[in-house]
């Protein structure tokens, strides 16, 4: 069953992902999709704040460092798949990591995720409405 949620504003989309945490329950994969701009990491920001792992300002794009990693006891690790081209490219980020105890698992550009996971999955997708409104489809 698809669910959609309109938000008319990055703060409307951050306070929505506070909201969408309580429904992540570690060991999942949290994988969202959209383009440039859509707001991938705006809504993480709200997800990572909602489940206690660190405060929304403390989150920003893993762009060029890939993996951030928040939170102490429970991990939430959060990887943009942006610059990944290949499975070498893949491999070298060590996410494997990720995987040796339940935790929270973000992706952004998730589509470049080449590997099965025997994790629980949720899939997220961004997408312009036009201004600062996003349509988010819950898959």
């Amino acid at each position: 069953m698809l669910e959609e949620i309109i938000t008319h504003s990055s703060e409307e989309t951050t306070h929505w992902g506070r909201e969408f945490a309580e429904r992540l329950k570690p060991p999942i994969l949290v994988l969202l999709t959209g383009d440039l701009g859509t707001g991938k990491t705006t809504l993480t920001k709200g997800l990572v704040s909602g489940l206690g792992a660190a405060a929304e300002d403390d989150v920003t794009s893993p762009t060029f460092t890939l993996v951030h990693v928040y939170g102490k006891a429970a991990k939430v690790y959060h990887a943009d798949l942006y610059r990944i081209e290949t499975f070498h490219d893949f491999e070298t980020l060590g996410l494997e990591d990720m995987f040796t105890s339940p935790a929270v698992v973000i992706l952004e550009w998730s589509e470049r995720f080449p590997l099965p996971s025997p994790w629980p999955q949720v899939r997220l997708r961004l997408e312009h409405l036009g201004g600062d409104s996003r349509r988010i489809t819950v898959l």
